[in-house]
């Protein structure tokens, strides 16, 4: 059981068709040229899965390193690692979910559980969520919104305030944004936005896409 995507998993070669079908952004289709040539090269510094990619991209002086091995450009390596950094994103803090009380957050810290990966592997279980509500004297509905709260920001790209948005539209889990249709997603939460204001940001049909793919990446292990 993960919060993140285990990046041991992904070969360098499955990682080639992850590239292929993935959306991307238009500053990383840099990474779909000459693909097949580009990760063979990095494969042969002994780099077979993502998570060694992430190793060998890990700062600057790394990245320069790499590129005199492979002879691949530092722009493209700097995108690269851009979207493997990707796959585990910083945690939201409990502290800025619009819908959870000052209270709960400061009796979480208390604990030491002041964000979503800290507070992982206290949600995973109804007896842990149970467990949890004891030690924290926390009512049990506010400890499954924070497990549902926890369970989408695993997903690439949700930080606390689109967490709470697709808690509020119905998508309240990983695996109900992975089975999700993009368009009937997108047109939920654009509705429940113009009607409450939840948030400023644009976001499109697109981006809803993307949401879905990098929900289908993640370990489904929450159980409710």
């Amino acid at each position: 059981m993960s919060y993140y995507i285990n990046l041991k998993d992904i070969s360098i070669d499955k990682y080639k068709e992850v590239l292929k079908s993935a959306i991307l952004i238009p500053s990383w289709k840099i990474l779909r040229e000459n693909i097949e040539q580009n990760l063979n090269q990095i494969k042969k510094q002994n780099i077979q899965n993502v998570d060694e990619l992430k190793v060998a991209l890990k700062d600057k002086g790394r990245v320069e390193e790499l590129s005199k091995k492979t002879s691949l450009s530092n722009d493209y390596l700097n995108v690269l690692r851009r979207v493997v950094n990707g796959y585990h994103p910083k945690p939201n803090r409990i502290k800025d979910f619009p819908n959870v009380p000052n209270k709960v957050a400061e009796k979480l810290q208390k604990l030491g559980l002041t964000n979503t990966l800290k507070l992982y592997d206290h949600i995973l279980t109804p007896p842990k969520r149970a467990k949890l509500s004891l030690e924290a004297g926390i009512a049990e509905v506010e400890i499954l919104k924070l497990a549902r709260l926890t369970d989408l920001s695993r997903i690439r790209w949700v930080n606390h305030t689109f967490a709470y948005v697709l808690l509020e539209a119905g998508y309240d889990t990983a695996e109900k944004v992975a089975k999700a249709d993009y368009q009937e997603m997108y047109e939920t939460i654009k509705k429940l936005n113009e009607e409450r204001g939840l948030y400023k940001a644009n976001i499109g049909a697109n981006d809803m896409k993307m949401c879905i793919e990098a929900a289908r990446g993640l370990d489904l292990d929450v159980n409710y």
